[in-house]
């Protein structure tokens, strides 16, 4: 397959599989494992530009940058969790209430959020050092 060929299918595929992990991650309270998956997807969706022949020193100039978005949804998973135990209850309770119709699911929603996140940059910081390793890049 040529470099362009590869170039212009991966241009097009990856917003489509972004929009879809984060519909994954939003919706992921009504689904088992759908913050996983979105993430997992939206991972794979800027790994594949690894896949271009070419410099990747762009995408794995990303790592540091991840490394903290990794940091930060775990941070808020257990910010969210330690909330329900400053109120006195347990770990996780959620502390917004019932809600309405909308936001009628209440603190899961923020946790598949932040969970989402956490394997989003899990993921690519994880593909990203084997491929240093790899290629010596």
């Amino acid at each position: 397959m040529s470099d362009i060929v590869l170039q212009t299918v991966i241009r097009f595929l990856a917003p489509f599989m972004q929009v879809y992990g984060l519909y994954l991650i939003l919706w992921g309270h009504n689904y088992p494992g759908g913050a996983f998956a979105g993430g997992a997807i939206i991972a794979v969706s800027f790994l594949l530009g690894l896949l271009i022949p070419g410099p990747q020193s762009r995408f794995l100039a990303w790592r540091q940058t991840v490394q903290w978005l990794a940091a930060l949804g775990g941070m808020a998973f257990l910010t969210l969790g330690m909330a329900g135990i400053l109120q006195g209850t347990a770990f996780l309770t959620n502390f917004l209430g019932q809600g309405q119709r909308l936001f009628s699911a209440g603190l899961i929603p923020l946790l598949a959020a932040s969970m989402g996140l956490l394997v989003f940059a899990a993921v690519f910081s994880l593909v990203a050092q084997l491929l240093k390793e790899y290629k010596n890049v």
